[in-house]
């Protein structure tokens, strides 16, 4: 029997009651048993604890997107309560930076399309908008989801029968998710396509013009799953980004270059209980988000687990076969039936994550059988995201941050717009080189002269320009800013030999520092 259905009743969501819900505490036990497990019988240690100021670094990054600011660190690690990580992680999820950030996230995964399309960059800012208002209320990601595959219509002017159509993706009021379905360019095969690998990790692609003869998906069902988009059509075709129109009772396609037509039909093989006059994709939103579906939970949880770890339990995050096993089955299993038995609560999911002694060990390499990434013995070394180093460097700079909402991708000459283009990442985060053009604007860009430059560098002018200050003092303070820790004595001493070589110029050689700081591994990394 395949892996797949051999191991189904391990991984599939079963509703269960809310004395059975787990909380996050409770559940991160539950992933260090499942991880611990794994390791025992591989027979590896697992990398101590972190300290603190890791762990607040690493939470700040994933959780809204930037790099602590001193006061920050000093606070948390003055803080003598045995509960002040669980605090930090409230307060972090409860933020506005919380919302703004995961829009970001949310948006990169489901209109990747923003960053090569000006048409899609100009809608982001209502995208981002809309997702937004929907991480603030902290909606269950099964509604966020819904939503997004039904996109609110409204009647045409001179309707036929049956028809209704899509706002356009501005949105009237601002807010709307209908950039998705324009990014898609409104055809049925790409948003089957963006469907299956972002809610279901399921890659139909390669079934939408034959049927592999090693794959599981086929031909059919890939324009199967299509043809809850059939009903979806342009108003002026030809025209690329004309409004959209849909036919609500259209649920078939013709396979191309074949005679044959196939109904719209789910990936598992169930019926779909069809309702007269009612869009195709209230069917399919219905399917997708339901708590027994055995794609939804499980492709949610590892999505996140693979933001957080730079790797999927499995991986990509997006490739669930029978050939890509997940490294820990029965973890898999029993976060995505947590998450559908706790309302697709993201937050829940990423602290309970975030409250794991998986999550909190140190990423420094203790023998060579942890280096294996599927065993998570240790915490993976990740390249920043081009918007975490660009936020983070802007913080330490004192300079302008950008509106939230994304509207900087409309604008070729917006720093930020520069930035990220420059720094998009290649391959995944745990693998993310360095480029000569990425090297040399962490060195001479105009981001570093505003953090570093002894003229214009708020921090060197604060550290040097305040009475009362030791040469200790300054250091720790530009190590704080930068690296979200204190020096260790070796590093201390270097840079107090180094500040005090030219006590005619102060500025320039606490600057000096602060670039070397910036321009580091540790700094580009989370770790």
């Amino acid at each position: 029997m395949r892996w797949h259905l051999s191991i189904l009743a391990a991984l599939l969501v079963v509703p269960a009651s809310a004395a059975d819900k787990p909380d996050s505490g409770a559940l991160a036990k539950r992933i260090d048993s499942h991880v611990a497990a794994k390791l025992a019988a591989a027979g590896v240690k697992p990398a101590p604890a972190a300290d603190d100021a890791t762990f607040l670094r690493r939470a700040y990054l994933l959780l809204i997107g930037r790099i602590p600011m001193p006061s920050e660190v000093y606070a948390f690690l003055e803080d003598a309560d045995p509960k002040k990580r669980e605090k930090v992680l409230d307060r972090l999820l409860a933020s506005p930076g919380y919302a703004t950030h995961f829009a970001t996230v949310w948006r990169g995964w489901l209109l990747p399309e923003a960053m090569t399309r000006y048409e899609i960059a100009a809608a982001v800012p209502g995208f981002e908008a809309w997702l937004r208002e929907k991480l603030v209320a902290n909606a269950g990601y099964d509604k966020i989801v819904t939503e997004l595959l039904t996109a609110p219509v409204t009647p045409a002017r001179n309707p036929q029968a049956g028809d209704v159509v899509l706002n356009d993706m501005y949105g009237g009021t601002g807010k709307s998710p209908l950039a998705f379905y324009h990014a898609k360019e409104g055809k049925p095969e790409n948003l089957a396509a963006a469907t299956a690998r972002v809610f279901l990790g399921v890659q139909l692609e390669c079934a939408q013009c034959h049927d592999h003869p090693f794959a599981k998906w086929s031909r059919d069902q890939f324009w199967g799953l299509a043809g809850f988009f059939a009903g979806i059509e342009s108003t002026q075709p030809g025209q690329e980004f004309a409004p959209l129109r849909e036919v609500s009772d259209r649920r078939e396609l013709a396979v191309p270059n074949t005679d044959r037509v196939v109904q719209a039909t789910f990936l598992d093989g169930r019926e779909p209980d069809w309702k007269p006059r009612t869009s195709s994709r209230v069917t399919l939103a219905g399917w997708v988000t339901a708590r027994d579906n055995p794609f939804f939970a499980r492709a949610t949880v590892n999505r996140v687990w693979g933001y957080v770890f730079g790797r999927g339990i499995v991986d990509p995050v997006d490739d669930f076969t029978d050939e890509n096993r997940p490294s820990h089955p029965e973890l898999l299993g029993e976060l995505a039936r947590a998450f559908a038995d706790g309302g697709f609560d993201l937050k829940v999911l990423l602290r309970a994550i975030l409250s794991s002694e998986t999550f909190g060990r140190e990423s420094a390499l203790a023998g060579p059988r942890q280096a294996d990434p599927r065993l998570f013995a240790r915490f993976p070394v990740q390249g920043l995201t081009p918007d975490q180093l660009y936020d983070s460097l802007t913080l330490v700079a004192s300079a302008g941050q950008e509106a939230p909402g994304g509207g900087f991708l409309q604008n070729p000459g917006s720093a930020k717009r520069q930035f990220l283009d420059k720094f998009a990442l290649v391959g995944s985060k745990a693998e993310a080189p360095t480029s000569i053009l990425q090297a040399l604007t962490l060195m001479n860009g105009e981001l570093m002269a505003a953090a570093t430059d002894p003229d214009k560098s708020r921090p060197v002018a604060v550290v040097v320009g305040l009475t009362g200050l030791t040469d200790t003092d300054r250091v720790e303070i530009l190590y704080l800013t930068a690296l979200a820790r204190k020096p260790r004595p070796a590093e201390l001493d270097r840079a107090l030999k180094h500040a005090r070589g030219d006590t005619t110029n102060p500025k320039k050689r606490y600057g000096d520092l602060l670039w070397a700081l910036l321009n580091s591994a540790e700094f580009r990394t989370n770790h």
